[in-house]
């Protein structure tokens, strides 16, 4: 018996572990937004770490270029919400949280150097 309910404890785990968070996320296809500029985020969900890169990208403002930004962070037990860190190589950073939802990603960041948007909703374009 005690055997059977470990089993069921470790099956219940993997279950809240599914890796919701990795891909490539970004607001692209974005139909309701203005295009001030392209929030792109690369993220690797291992159980609860996440590692990846992101990029802002913009034709119209040199200042919303940002290069390269290192993501690093963690995911809360039910699988719905991460918490990640930004940092780009100047070693300035930005702390944000994941939320998904639907097919959906809401980013919100929490607080740090101006390295990133407020609040956007990217979609999922690669797995």
């Amino acid at each position: 018996m005690k055997k059977f309910l470990f089993i069921a404890f470790l099956i219940s785990l993997k279950s809240f572990s599914q890796n919701s968070f990795s891909g490539t996320w970004s607001n692209e296809n974005c139909k309701d937004c203005k295009k001030e500029y392209i929030f792109t985020i690369t993220i690797a969900q291992s159980n609860y770490a996440i590692v990846g890169t992101a990029e802002i990208t913009s034709e119209t403002k040199k200042e919303l270029n940002s290069g390269v930004l290192d993501v690093s962070g963690h995911v809360y037990p039910h699988g719905d919400k991460a918490q990640i860190k930004l940092k780009d190589k100047n070693g300035l950073s930005s702390s944000a949280v994941l939320m998904t939802s639907e097919g959906v990603l809401q980013f919100t960041k929490r607080g740090g150097a101006d390295l990133v948007p407020n609040e956007i909703i990217l979609n999922k374009i690669y797995e």
